[in-house]
Parts: C-alpha cells; sequence; structure tokens
C-alpha cells in the first residue's frame, strides 16, 4: 500500500475520502490494508469537519459583524 499523502484542503481531503469508501466497496483489499484506509477515512473526516466547523465560526462572526455596521449606520442616522 501506497505512503499516506498529505490533503491541503477541503475538497482534496473530501475527494479522498471518496476514493477510499470505492476502493474499500469494489477492490480485493487485505484486511490490514482496509483497516489502514478505514483510519484515513476517519482521520481526514475529522479534519474536515474542523475545517467545516471553523468556516461556520467565521461566518458567524461575518454576521454579528454586518449587524454591528447595521445598528452602527441606524443609530448614526438618527
Amino acid at each position: 500500500m501506497a505512503k499516506q499523502k498529505s490533503y491541503q484542503n477541503f475538497e482534496d481531503k473530501l475527494k479522498r475520502i471518496e476514493e477510499i469508501t470505492s476502493i474499500l466497496e469494489s477492490e480485493e483489499t487485505s484486511l490490514e490494508d482496509s483497516i489502514k484506509l478505514y483510519e484515513e477515512s476517519i482521520q481526514l473526516s475529522k479534519e474536515c469537519l474542523m475545517i467545516l466547523e471553523n468556516a461556520e465560526l467565521k461566518i458567524k462572526n461575518l454576521k454579528n459583524q454586518m449587524k454591528e455596521i447595521s445598528i452602527k449606520d441606524f443609530n448614526e442616522n438618527e
């Protein structure tokens, strides 16, 4: 089995998870390799979840900033 490659962004991680799923579903893979692939997919899933949580937090912060700007603009126009 090939050495584990580093996947930098969300899309690459997700694509690798899909590849692993296909391998586990369709190819004849040894038990040892299947376990390694499964472990890799779990780690990538955790990383994807962390990326999504960070993105959600950024969006919430941006929305809060927009609310603050809107309130300031409203108050200044009074």
